[in-house]
């Protein structure tokens, strides 16, 4: 099954993550489909805390993919701060 989850790099104390679609069995870090954002949870001034392709997400999901529960909540802010319709998956 594929999934849209987050991945992390960065260094110790200072995580960034990149939002991936993965197969669920692959391990958190390896090997992904596609990248379809990131996600900065430290970002400060003008550093983007969050850049998601919705296009792509709305694809994977379309195809089957589950969003993992964070994701999910990430993407729920990105889109009502964006002014983004609701997912395909709601509806």
């Amino acid at each position: 099954m594929v999934t849209i989850r987050l991945s992390r790099g960065g260094t110790t104390k200072r995580p960034f993550y990149h939002i991936v679609a993965t197969d669920s069995r692959n391990r958190r870090d390896g090997r992904y489909l596609e990248r379809l954002g990131f996600f900065n949870p430290i970002a400060s001034g003008k550093d983007a805390a969050l850049k998601v392709d919705l296009g792509r997400v709305d694809f994977w999901v379309g195809q089957g993919a589950q969003v993992s529960a964070r994701v999910a909540n990430l993407l729920e802010t990105h889109r009502a701060s964006a002014g983004a319709p609701a997912s395909p998956a709601a509806a």
